[in-house]
């Protein structure tokens, strides 16, 4: 079973079977869903949804169903094209839109792809929005416009230069500090759209760009999960142009990761740490991550002054805890910034922006940043999932068998130990049981985790 519903979205696997994957029908589906949804709950006769996609092979199948699907519920649409998503969140209240939709898959592989929707905010729908949702496609209960009635199609390419304007007009993005620094920066932007908005955004700041897969012809040269097994290139080629650093995106731009001038990786965990330190000393506050995020986040935020929350793994309840508890940055340990002076999405563009102000300020080469905060170790971890596993039964067990230890339940099964943690989840865009743990060394990040994937494979008899 390769179609994916959750609050991440619709994602599958193209082709197959309907129901099974994401067919053109399924997509078909979801889009009429969801634009019958906005037509459930608007109080105007005519609505509006900005659409952009990623690189993928199958980006423009997909694109011209959705948008044509939108078209025939009468909904008028602003077409970016080849888009990220943080440039899609952008551009959602600057249009004065209803809604939007993303077509992405995010870090999977090339034959995975997406509907991820958004609100009128520009922001991801609530758990309960996108159950609604869900429950319309189930009864198939659509009303089509009549001939006179259809939506209109406006194309408007100009959004990633929009949306890099927004970013380089923040107060704490300092442009000239940046270009005074003469960085030189290799980028890879897994032939995906990335490839084109970095390297813009880096040349407008006064970066010497090396590019590395940045064709966006979404025939992905690597895994696209910017993870250090898959970026062995990227790290090779920094040392060898004599890089300050390297500067890797996913497909739909919203993750982010750095790479050390001496090629080690600068640890992803570690993006959101070094911009939310910058943030914070320029402008003490709150900060938010996820459960499954380092501990150096809320390390870094207490020597500033500022208190951190953790929340359900999930963008969207990430920006729910961040506007609960007043947060100037948060985000995702998995390179996910959000900086809500701009917008509440995960966006590498800010990310990029912020770190280089941080680094041309500190006036050190990058391993040194790193090296100036707290030291922790991950290891994630995955086991696949087939029918007959039931994993609500493990976490149960897991969580009887740690009940001495500090637990959190609220988004799967958390056991933090004095100086070391794992997260056991069900992951919201795979079919896996996601297994990632944090302690003071790798070696004890690892050795954690293969404990407890043996501990689970007994329980679940594999």
């Amino acid at each position: 079973m390769t179609l994916i519903k959750s609050i991440s979205g619709i994602r599958g696997t193209i082709g197959g079977k309907v129901g099974d994957n994401l067919t053109p029908v399924d997509a078909v589906k979801f889009a009429s869903a969801y634009g019958t949804f906005l037509k459930n709950n608007a109080n105007k006769d005519k609505l509006k949804v900005v659409i952009g996609r990623d690189a993928r092979i199958s980006g423009p199948m997909i694109h011209n169903l959705v948008v044509n699907t939108l078209v025939g519920l009468g909904i008028d649409v602003i077409d970016l094209g080849l888009s990220t998503t943080p440039t899609v969140e952008v551009a959602v209240p600057l249009e004065q839109a209803d809604g939007g939709i993303i077509l992405t898959a995010s870090h999977n592989p090339k034959q995975w792809n997406a509907l991820k929707l958004l609100n009128e905010k520009g922001e991801f729908l609530s758990g309960a929005d996108g159950t609604k949702i869900l429950e319309i496609a189930e009864a198939e209960a659509f009303d089509f416009s009549d001939v006179d009635s259809l939506g209109k199609v406006t194309v408007n390419d100009a959004y990633m230069d929009i949306h890099i304007d927004e970013v380089l007009c923040l107060p704490l993005v300092d442009v000239q500090a940046v270009k005074d620094a003469k960085f030189k920066v290799v980028v890879d932007g897994v032939n995906s759209s990335g490839g084109i908005i970095i390297p813009k955004l880096l040349e407008i700041m006064g970066v010497e760009v090396v590019k590395l897969y940045c064709e966006p012809n979404g025939h992905f040269p690597h895994n696209p999960e910017p993870l250090k097994e898959h970026l062995t290139d990227i790290s090779e080629l920094v040392v060898k142009e004599k890089a300050h650093l390297g500067i890797v995106v996913d497909p739909d731009v919203d993750r982010l990761a750095f790479i050390s001038e001496d090629g080690e990786m600068f640890g992803e965990e570690y993006t959101l740490v070094a911009c939310a330190d910058y943030v914070l000393s320029k402008t003490p506050g709150n900060t938010v991550s996820n459960m499954s995020s380092s501990r150096a986040l809320r390390d870094v935020t207490k020597t500033h002054g500022g208190s951190y929350e953790a929340s359900a793994v999930g963008e969207v309840n990430v920006v729910e805890l961040m506007k609960k508890n007043n947060a100037i940055i948060g985000g995702e340990g998995n390179g996910g910034i959000i900086y809500p002076e701009l917008h509440y999405g995960r966006d590498s563009l800010v990310g990029v922006a912020l770190f280089l102000t941080h680094l041309a300020n500190k006036k050190m080469s990058v391993s040194a940043l790193r090296a100036s905060y707290p030291e922790y170790y991950m290891s994630k971890n995955k086991i696949e999932l087939t029918p007959q596993i039931d994993v609500d039964a493990i976490l149960t067990q897991m969580t009887e068998k740690y009940k001495n230890e500090d637990i959190t339940t609220i988004d799967g099964v958390k056991i933090d130990f004095a100086t070391e943690w794992v997260h056991l989840r069900k992951s919201n865009t795979e079919p896996i049981i996601r297994i990632y743990t944090e302690a003071p060394s790798q070696d004890a990040a690892d050795k954690l985790a293969l404990r407890i994937i043996d501990e689970i494979k007994v329980i679940a008899g594999i």
